[in-house]
């Protein structure tokens, strides 16, 4: 009996189709939604649209460039866009729709997230009216130069010195030591004409500490650097990441500007050269505390593609059992993977509306910030710190585990997800190492709850969002001990307490050990302050989609990958919970069974919807650049066309073989006693 022969790459179109099917919610509707309206979505797909059917953009022959060529294409794309600006009339946030829809890490990149915002905010007014308008056109194009050869998070031992020379008005910016020089400054090796360097501020020789300066880098003629400053490119990173990126070193040999270029909104000094302090110390955390909340949403956007490409290609890829109708199993339905991928899918679904909610959180604090309102300001930066944390480490393991998920295909650069991962990895050291972040976010809970119980009555009102977690602790203490069954597990009000209980009690913990804590203390307590917080906001958004999201399919839907998230923070918290005995085991059985089962049914709920839950992104091929990810399906067959692209496929015979393997098979076949006719010599 003859086994029936199925087409595998007509198959793959027909799982993704079948898939499609089956799903039953009304994708646009979820689309909507995660775009925050129908207005939105539209605008940026008639962006994408135009992007996609300009031959400049075309991505096809990105992955066989050189470094060289991936930057000289990078600011082709750059130039390109600024020329699609002034043809289609865009506003400033549609052209940033379109940078960050390139899927490129361009310098331009560094000038609008660093160096424009911090000129910006704390630019004196005079110096913005000045340069302002050249810098939003891009008639000079900046970056941030911060980071020095010897030091980078520990910006107060920065060496670069700015001093001020009363005779003249003038700072004279200065590098002592190679150690000194600025460091990994993206668009700084080739591109930037100007940069906002962070130097220590020298008056009468006494050291106040690092302040920024508006430095012109290049001549605006012919584009060489001015007297006295030595750049260049650092040279390529880890797996070729950030390729079309020019991270640069600089040197200054006591360059001077004039006074007038210190950012200096803020703090000040006077022509004769005395000192005038800032309101209040961490004003200067403005610029960096935007690029931080920035992180929350692209991270979650990018935990999308990843889930989509893997997602995908789940559904479509078949290996191992061969089920009744002859066909082996569609990958997805193996418990092995889809428990990796639908909490990547849930990750993206929160952390991209978590990064709306921190921006307009952010706007809110600029406007105060702008009338010297400070009031919001460590709050915001004890949130973004957390949750740059907590995004960035969950973005690179998550877009490792979809890549891994697939397989042996899941390496080739036509998978995208290597990309990714190289061009994401850096995320957890920019902005802010994240072991050193850590630290802020635990000395912030430890603060906060000093405070609290520095009163003879604590009060909760007083508690911000960030911190709510510690009324938990206040007088009389009654901590339940939880032993959810099944069922309970998906009520969001469980895992949300009971992820706020495990941060109170390990602060609480942190705060009565703190003379010789755990060497890893930082990192489990950052992790679960961060996660209450998150949590609580994942309770806000269930609530809110009965008005936010229309449809019941697509509120159970949404609201499915919601608690699975909630669940899956709880079982990475398990050892904290159980430590501190507020999960217990009943006689009905071990109380992690009842939550990895209560998991393992809601994926089960939720992964009918899955090809519906991705497509919700609205992400075109062009978009995801993956064979592995193509939305009709046919894998195999895009894989086969990008293999023809190979350059080394071009010529039948190598270029090597002359030169290298010739030489070599006929040394060994000598050495064997063998004619090049594979006859054995006699």
């Amino acid at each position: 009996m003859t086994s029936k022969v199925y087409d595998l790459n007509e198959q793959t179109g027909k799982d993704m189709a079948q898939a499609r099917a089956t799903t039953s919610i009304k994708v646009g509707v979820v689309r909507d939604y995660l775009y925050n309206s129908a207005e939105e979505w539209r605008a940026r797909s008639s962006i994408v649209q135009v992007l996609e059917n300009d031959p400049v953009f075309d991505k096809s022959q990105r992955d066989f460039m050189s470094r060289t060529e991936r930057y000289t294409r990078g600011m082709a794309l750059t130039n390109r866009i600024y020329e699609l600006q002034e043809q289609n009339n865009w506003s400033a946030q549609d052209t940033s729709i379109a940078i960050a829809t390139l899927d490129e890490q361009l310098p331009i990149h560094l000038h609008n997230v660093a160096f424009q915002p911090v000129f910006n905010l704390q630019g004196a007014p005079s110096l913005v009216e000045k340069y302002g308008a050249l810098i939003a056109s891009h008639g000079i194009f900046g970056c941030y130069l911060q980071t020095e050869l010897g030091h980078g998070t520990n910006v107060g031992r920065l060496e670069t010195t700015a001093t001020y020379i009363p005779q003249t008005q003038e700072f004279e910016i200065n590098s002592p030591t190679i150690t000194s020089s600025k460091w990994w400054i993206g668009a700084l090796g080739k591109t930037a004409t100007h940069g906002v360097v962070q130097a220590k501020l020298i008056l009468g020789g006494k050291d106040l500490g690092p302040h920024l300066f508006f430095v012109q880098l290049r001549s605006l003629k012919d584009h060489t650097p001015l007297p006295g400053i030595v750049i260049g490119d650092i040279g390529p990173k880890s797996g070729a990441g950030f390729g079309p990126t020019d991270n640069g070193f600089a040197r200054f040999d006591h360059v001077r500007i004039p006074k007038e270029q210190m950012l200096s909104k803020f703090a000040q000094v006077t022509d004769d050269g005395r000192y005038q302090q800032p309101p209040h110390a961490k004003l200067s955390y403005g610029g960096m505390l935007y690029i931080r909340a920035n992180m929350v949403t692209g991270g979650g956007w990018l935990m999308a593609k990843a889930a989509t490409v893997a997602i995908r290609y789940g559904t479509v890829r078949r290996q191992g059992e061969i089920g009744p109708d002859g066909l082996e199993k569609q990958i997805i339905s193996y418990p092995s993977t889809y428990y990796r991928l639908l909490p990547i899918l849930s990750h993206s679904y929160v952390f991209i509306q978590l990064g709306r909610q921190l921006t307009k959180a952010f706007d809110t604090m600029a406007a105060c910030l702008a009338k010297g309102d400070t009031s919001l300001l460590a709050e915001m930066h004890a949130t973004t710190s957390g949750l740059k944390v907590l995004v960035s480490s969950t973005g690179v393991q998550d877009i490792e585990v979809a890549r891994r998920s697939m397989g042996g295909h899941g390496y080739s650069a036509f998978a995208g997800l290597g990309r990714m991962y190289n061009d994401y990895l850096p995320s957890v050291t920019y902005e802010g190492d994240n072991f050193v972040l850590d630290q802020q976010v635990v000395r912030a809970a430890l603060k906060t709850l000093h405070s609290l119980f520095s009163s003879p009555k604590p009060d909760p009102s007083t508690l911000t969002p960030s911190s709510f977690y510690l009324r938990l602790l206040i007088p009389p203490v009654s901590m339940p001990v939880f032993s959810p069954s099944i069922e309970e597990w998906t009520h969001p009000t469980t895992a949300i307490v009971l992820l706020e209980w495990r941060a109170a009690l390990v602060v609480s913990d942190l705060a009565k050990n703190i003379k010789y804590p755990d060497a890893s203390v930082y990192q489990r307590v950052s992790k679960a302050v961060s996660e209450a917080f998150v949590a609580k906001q994942v309770g806000g958004m269930i609530d809110d989609l009965k008005t936010k999201l229309p449809g019941e399919r697509e509120q159970t839907a949404v609201r499915n990958i919601f608690i699975l998230y909630l669940l899956t923070t709880v079982e990475t918290g398990l050892v904290d919970l159980l430590s501190f005995n507020v999960v217990r085991s009943t006689s009905g059985g071990d109380v992690t069974r009842t939550l990895r089962v209560a998991i393992r049914r809601l994926c089960e709920e939720i992964l009918p919807e899955a090809i519906g839950l991705t497509d919700a992104f609205g992400f075109t091929d062009w978009e995801l650049d993956s064979a592995l990810g193509v939305r009709d399906g046919k894998v195999y067959e895009a894989l086969w066309n990008r293999a023809q692209q190979e350059p080394l496929n071009k010529t039948v015979v190598p270029e090597a073989y002359g030169g290298s393997i010739r030489p070599m098979l006929l040394r060994g076949q000598k050495q064997a006693g063998v004619t090049t006719d594979g006859k054995a010599k006699l």
